[in-house]
């Protein structure tokens, strides 16, 4: 892999990007919080070959999500399964949304 490749992938939202003391600073938790998630089975960080955690920035964002609830009250638990469905329903919505695009493009009429 080349320099030029490592700054292609920075733009990937799945990319392992950030390590976890990093992380943890840039959603205002600590690490033992992202352990937690990962223990609950909310995000699953990709390991280094040194063995070290690396997040996403997609794992940021629902890591982030959980604590807001988590900061609200919700146990954690019970944050991570709100996550969870919350994040589920927005990908059921994108591909219903898709599949509308592709049927209104399906059923449009040629211009005269």
């Amino acid at each position: 892999m080349t320099a030029d490749d490592s700054f292609d992938r920075l733009d990937d939202d799945d990319y392992p990007a950030y390590t976890m003391g990093r992380a943890a600073e840039m959603i205002g938790a600590t690490p033992g919080f992202l352990r937690a998630l990962g223990e609950a089975r909310l995000i699953t960080p990709l390991r280094s070959t040194g063995g070290h955690r690396r997040y996403s920035r997609y794992q940021l964002r629902i890591a982030a999500r959980a604590r807001e609830l988590v900061d609200q009250g919700t146990p954690i638990e019970a944050a991570c399964r709100i996550v969870i469905l919350e994040d589920q329903l927005a990908e059921a919505q994108r591909i219903n949304a898709e599949h509308h695009r592709a049927a209104g493009a399906g059923n449009a009429t040629p211009a005269e």
